[in-house]
C-alpha cells in the first residue's frame, strides 16, 4: 500500500494525494478472478449422454393412423368420438395393438394442455403395446408435421 507523506522541508502545508490508488481494486479482482476459475468447471459439469435427434416429418394420413386428440381441459378423443375414461383408451388400443402392420398413434395436443393429460396418453399407449408413438406440432411456417418417437423397448 502506498501513502504520500511529504517532504520533510516542506513548509507544513498538507499535500493533495490527486491520484487513484488501485491496489485494492487488483487485490480484489485477482481474488474474483481465482473463485470464477475455480468454481465454472463444478458447474458445467454433466454426465455425459447423446440426446435423441429430432425428426419433422410431413404428415401422412393414412386410414390405418390412429389420431388421438387433447383439448385444453384434457379430455381424449379418438377421431371424434370422446373418450370417457383411460381404461376404454386402453382398451381401444389393445384391439388395434395386434394388427399387422400395428398402426401409428399420432397424439393432438393443444398448446395450453396440462402435459399430464398428454402423458396418460402416452402411457396408455404404451400399456397397449403400442411401438409407433407421434406428436402432431404446428410449425411457424403453418405446415402440420410430425414428430416420431418410436422407442427401442418398452419398459
Amino acid at each position: 500500500m502506498s501513502m504520500n507523506v511529504g517532504s520533510p522541508d516542506s513548509d507544513g502545508e498538507d499535500q493533495l494525494n490527486n491520484t487513484i490508488n488501485t491496489t485494492p481494486l487488483v487485490d480484489v479482482m485477482l481474488v474474483l478472478l481465482i473463485i470464477f476459475l475455480i468454481t465454472i468447471p463444478v458447474v458445467t459439469q454433466t454426465i455425459k449422454l447423446e440426446l435423441p435427434k429430432e425428426r419433422n416429418l410431413p404428415t401422412q394420413t393414412k386410414p390405418e393412423n390412429i389420431v388421438i386428440a387433447v383439448n385444453r381441459d384434457g379430455e381424449v378423443y379418438w377421431g371424434l368420438e370422446r373418450m370417457p375414461d383411460n381404461e376404454a383408451l386402453v382398451n381401444r388400443l389393445k384391439l388395434e395393438s395386434v394388427k399387422e402392420p400395428q398402426p401409428e398413434v399420432h397424439i393432438r395436443g393443444d398448446s395450453e394442455v396440462r402435459y399430464e393429460a398428454v402423458g396418460r396418453v402416452v402411457v396408455a399407449c404404451q400399456r397397449a403395446g403400442i411401438f409407433k408413438v407421434g406428436f402432431i406440432t404446428e410449425p411457424p411456417a403453418g405446415a402440420a408435421v410430425r414428430m416420431n418417437w418410436e422407442p427401442a423397448t418398452w419398459p
